[in-house]
Protein backbone atom coordinates (compact mmCIF):
# COMPACT_ATOMS: atom_id res chain seq x y z
CA UNK A 1 0.00 0.00 0.00
CA UNK A 2 1.55 3.50 -1.13
CA UNK A 3 1.34 5.76 2.12
CA UNK A 4 -0.83 8.68 2.07
CA UNK A 5 1.33 12.42 0.62
CA UNK A 6 0.01 14.18 3.04
CA UNK A 7 -0.32 13.32 6.85
CA UNK A 8 -2.72 15.60 9.43
CA UNK A 9 -0.85 15.65 12.96
CA UNK A 10 -2.93 16.59 16.09
CA UNK A 11 -1.49 17.21 19.62
CA UNK A 12 -4.21 17.41 21.71
CA UNK A 13 -4.27 17.51 25.73
CA UNK A 14 -8.20 17.01 27.02
CA UNK A 15 -9.91 18.29 24.07
CA UNK A 16 -12.57 15.36 23.89
CA UNK A 17 -15.50 17.93 23.31
CA UNK A 18 -13.76 19.56 19.90
CA UNK A 19 -11.39 16.87 18.68
CA UNK A 20 -13.64 14.80 16.75
CA UNK A 21 -14.67 17.56 14.90
CA UNK A 22 -11.58 18.96 13.45
CA UNK A 23 -10.70 14.83 13.01
CA UNK A 24 -13.64 14.42 10.59
CA UNK A 25 -12.42 17.25 8.60
CA UNK A 26 -8.78 16.04 8.43
CA UNK A 27 -10.18 12.72 7.26
CA UNK A 28 -11.34 14.86 3.91
CA UNK A 29 -7.87 15.57 3.01
CA UNK A 30 -6.32 12.50 4.05
CA UNK A 31 -6.31 9.07 5.61
CA UNK A 32 -3.59 9.58 7.88
CA UNK A 33 -4.88 12.15 10.70
CA UNK A 34 -2.70 11.22 13.79
CA UNK A 35 -3.87 12.32 16.98
CA UNK A 36 -1.59 11.95 19.60
CA UNK A 37 -3.10 12.92 23.32
CA UNK A 38 -0.62 13.90 25.52
CA UNK A 39 -1.35 12.60 28.87
CA UNK A 40 -5.07 13.61 28.76
CA UNK A 41 -7.27 12.97 31.80
CA UNK A 42 -10.85 12.89 29.25
CA UNK A 43 -11.34 10.26 26.86
CA UNK A 44 -9.70 12.85 24.11
CA UNK A 45 -8.18 9.88 23.06
CA UNK A 46 -11.43 7.64 22.40
CA UNK A 47 -13.30 10.33 20.80
CA UNK A 48 -10.13 11.19 18.31
CA UNK A 49 -10.27 7.01 17.79
CA UNK A 50 -14.01 6.66 17.24
CA UNK A 51 -13.52 9.41 14.49
CA UNK A 52 -11.41 7.55 12.79
CA UNK A 53 -7.80 9.02 13.78
CA UNK A 54 -4.79 6.87 14.40
CA UNK A 55 -4.24 7.55 18.25
CA UNK A 56 -0.85 7.84 19.72
CA UNK A 57 -1.01 8.40 23.74
CA UNK A 58 1.62 9.86 25.72
CA UNK A 59 1.59 9.41 29.32
CA UNK A 60 2.31 11.62 31.81
CA UNK A 61 1.55 14.97 30.01
CA UNK A 62 4.90 16.10 28.85
CA UNK A 63 3.87 19.51 26.74
CA UNK A 64 3.17 19.75 23.05
CA UNK A 65 6.30 19.90 21.80
CA UNK A 66 7.06 16.13 22.53
CA UNK A 67 3.41 15.34 21.61
CA UNK A 68 3.98 16.82 18.19
CA UNK A 69 7.30 15.16 17.29
CA UNK A 70 5.44 11.91 18.64
CA UNK A 71 3.12 12.31 16.19
CA UNK A 72 5.27 12.94 13.50
CA UNK A 73 6.99 9.99 14.21
CA UNK A 74 4.11 7.95 13.45
CA UNK A 75 3.10 9.34 10.24
CA UNK A 76 4.32 8.14 6.71
CA UNK A 77 3.33 11.31 4.56
CA UNK A 78 6.03 13.09 2.73
CA UNK A 79 3.76 16.64 3.59
CA UNK A 80 2.32 17.02 6.83
CA UNK A 81 -0.23 19.77 8.23
CA UNK A 82 -0.62 20.45 12.03
CA UNK A 83 -3.69 21.36 14.05
CA UNK A 84 -4.60 22.76 17.36
CA UNK A 85 -7.76 20.24 18.68
CA UNK A 86 -9.73 22.62 19.89
CA UNK A 87 -10.54 24.68 16.72
CA UNK A 88 -13.95 25.55 15.70
CA UNK A 89 -15.20 26.23 12.32
CA UNK A 90 -12.53 23.98 10.38
CA UNK A 91 -13.03 23.21 6.61
CA UNK A 92 -11.11 21.46 3.89
CA UNK A 93 -10.88 24.77 2.14
CA UNK A 94 -8.71 25.82 5.32
CA UNK A 95 -6.42 22.93 5.03
CA UNK A 96 -6.22 23.04 1.06
CA UNK A 97 -5.33 27.26 2.06
CA UNK A 98 -2.44 26.04 4.13
CA UNK A 99 -1.38 23.18 2.10
CA UNK A 100 -1.63 24.34 -1.25
CA UNK A 101 1.91 26.99 -1.50
CA UNK A 102 3.62 24.48 0.29
CA UNK A 103 3.53 21.64 -2.56
CA UNK A 104 3.25 23.80 -4.94
CA UNK A 105 6.62 25.05 -3.83
CA UNK A 106 6.41 28.05 -3.17
CA UNK A 107 6.71 28.28 0.50
CA UNK A 108 8.41 25.80 2.70
CA UNK A 109 5.81 26.81 5.59
CA UNK A 110 2.57 28.26 5.77
CA UNK A 111 1.35 29.77 8.82
CA UNK A 112 -2.43 30.06 9.28
CA UNK A 113 -4.09 32.94 10.87
CA UNK A 114 -7.69 33.30 12.04
CA UNK A 115 -9.55 35.76 9.69
CA UNK A 116 -13.43 36.44 11.06
CA UNK A 117 -13.68 33.87 13.43
CA UNK A 118 -14.20 35.51 16.24
CA UNK A 119 -12.23 38.70 18.17
CA UNK A 120 -10.88 37.13 20.85
CA UNK A 121 -9.49 34.53 19.01
CA UNK A 122 -8.41 37.09 15.80
CA UNK A 123 -7.01 39.08 18.41
CA UNK A 124 -4.80 36.74 19.87
CA UNK A 125 -3.89 35.30 16.66
CA UNK A 126 -3.02 38.54 14.69
CA UNK A 127 -1.41 39.70 17.92
CA UNK A 128 0.83 36.77 18.13
CA UNK A 129 0.76 34.84 14.97
CA UNK A 130 3.91 33.43 15.06
CA UNK A 131 2.74 30.98 18.31
CA UNK A 132 0.25 30.03 15.04
CA UNK A 133 -0.61 25.70 15.63
CA UNK A 134 -2.07 25.52 12.29
CA UNK A 135 0.82 25.45 9.87
CA UNK A 136 1.75 23.22 6.91
CA UNK A 137 5.42 21.98 5.53
CA UNK A 138 7.08 18.74 4.35
CA UNK A 139 7.61 16.30 7.49
CA UNK A 140 11.05 15.65 7.23
CA UNK A 141 12.27 19.25 7.46
CA UNK A 142 9.84 19.63 10.88
CA UNK A 143 11.41 16.38 12.55
CA UNK A 144 14.66 18.04 11.64
CA UNK A 145 13.61 21.33 13.67
CA UNK A 146 16.49 21.02 16.57
CA UNK A 147 14.90 20.75 20.25
CA UNK A 148 11.16 20.14 18.82
CA UNK A 149 10.37 17.25 20.81
CA UNK A 150 11.89 19.26 23.84
CA UNK A 151 10.51 22.36 23.86
CA UNK A 152 6.81 21.90 25.89
CA UNK A 153 5.78 24.79 23.15
CA UNK A 154 7.38 24.05 19.76
CA UNK A 155 6.72 27.18 18.22
CA UNK A 156 9.38 29.21 19.24
CA UNK A 157 11.66 26.35 18.01
CA UNK A 158 9.85 26.02 14.77
CA UNK A 159 9.94 30.22 14.35
CA UNK A 160 13.89 30.02 15.15
CA UNK A 161 14.71 27.23 12.46
CA UNK A 162 12.79 28.98 10.06
CA UNK A 163 14.68 32.13 10.33
CA UNK A 164 18.16 30.61 10.53
CA UNK A 165 17.53 28.02 7.67
CA UNK A 166 17.05 30.70 5.44
CA UNK A 167 13.16 29.04 4.51
CA UNK A 168 10.77 30.58 2.49
CA UNK A 169 7.38 30.92 5.25
CA UNK A 170 4.28 32.97 5.37
CA UNK A 171 1.35 34.01 7.11
CA UNK A 172 -1.79 32.81 4.95
CA UNK A 173 -5.77 33.64 6.33
CA UNK A 174 -8.07 31.61 7.34
CA UNK A 175 -11.83 33.14 6.86
CA UNK A 176 -14.15 32.12 9.90
CA UNK A 177 -11.79 29.84 11.75
CA UNK A 178 -11.42 29.86 15.66
CA UNK A 179 -10.37 28.37 19.05
CA UNK A 180 -11.73 27.74 21.92
CA UNK A 181 -10.02 30.01 24.47
CA UNK A 182 -8.80 28.79 27.71
CA UNK A 183 -10.54 30.54 30.16
CA UNK A 184 -13.57 28.99 28.09
CA UNK A 185 -12.15 25.32 28.50
CA UNK A 186 -10.38 25.68 32.07
CA UNK A 187 -12.77 28.55 33.30
CA UNK A 188 -11.36 32.61 33.80
CA UNK A 189 -8.42 32.15 36.44
CA UNK A 190 -7.31 28.48 35.83
CA UNK A 191 -7.40 29.63 31.82
CA UNK A 192 -5.37 32.93 32.70
CA UNK A 193 -2.83 31.05 34.75
CA UNK A 194 -2.45 28.53 32.39
CA UNK A 195 -2.27 30.83 29.63
CA UNK A 196 0.48 33.40 31.85
CA UNK A 197 3.03 29.38 32.24
CA UNK A 198 2.79 29.23 28.59
CA UNK A 199 3.92 32.29 27.94
CA UNK A 200 6.55 32.49 30.47
CA UNK A 201 7.59 29.10 28.72
CA UNK A 202 7.54 30.43 26.02
CA UNK A 203 9.74 33.51 26.85
CA UNK A 204 12.02 31.61 27.88
CA UNK A 205 13.11 29.67 24.78
CA UNK A 206 16.11 32.21 24.01
CA UNK A 207 17.92 31.62 26.85
CA UNK A 208 17.61 27.84 26.95
CA UNK A 209 18.76 27.35 23.34
CA UNK A 210 21.77 29.69 24.35
CA UNK A 211 22.41 27.45 27.67
CA UNK A 212 22.09 24.41 25.20
CA UNK A 213 24.98 25.78 23.07
CA UNK A 214 27.32 26.77 25.78
CA UNK A 215 27.14 23.16 27.34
Amino acid sequence: MTPPQTSVVIPAYNEAQTVADVVRVALLLTPEVIVASDGSSDNTAGVARAAGATVVELNPNVGKGPALHAALKAASGEYVLMLDADLLGLTLGHLNIMLGPVVSGRLDMSIGIFDGGGLMTDLGNKLTPHLSGQRACRRAWLLGVPGLGEERWPEPAITDALKRGGSRWDYVELPGLAQVMKEEKRGFWKGVGYRSRMYVDLLGYGRRRNKKKNT
